[in-house]
């Protein structure tokens, strides 16, 4: 199984190709849902990495993916900028599955 990254910065797919991991550079809302809708679709996938700008700007669609899809896995990192709120995202992810808030 493999690992893809989509990213909004070039210095986060470097870091992550010397890792071994492939990936692609996007920077509209279209390409990021045509990008991850693509690694879905390989068989070969297991976690798919997105930048966390990336979420934000596709949230909606990415939390019902995330709440729907078995596998691959989607995880969030922090981009090149640092600050993630991971926490909030898991609280709200809870909160939408379970439908109280923690």
């Amino acid at each position: 199984m493999k690992c893809f990254l989509i990213s909004d910065n070039a210095d986060t797919r470097m870091g992550m190709r010397l890792a071994g991991v492939d990936g692609v550079i996007v920077h509209k809302p279209d390409e990021v849902m045509s990008a991850l809708n693509g690694a879905v679709a390989k068989g070969d996938i297991a976690v798919i990495f997105i930048t966390r700008q990336l979420i934000e700007m596709c949230s909606d669609e990415i939390a019902e993916l995330k709440l729907t899809l078995r596998r691959p896995l989607i995880v969030e990192i922090p981009d090149r900028h640092g600050d993630s709120h991971i926490s909030e995202t898991l609280s709200r992810y809870v909160s939408d599955a379970v439908g109280i808030k923690i």
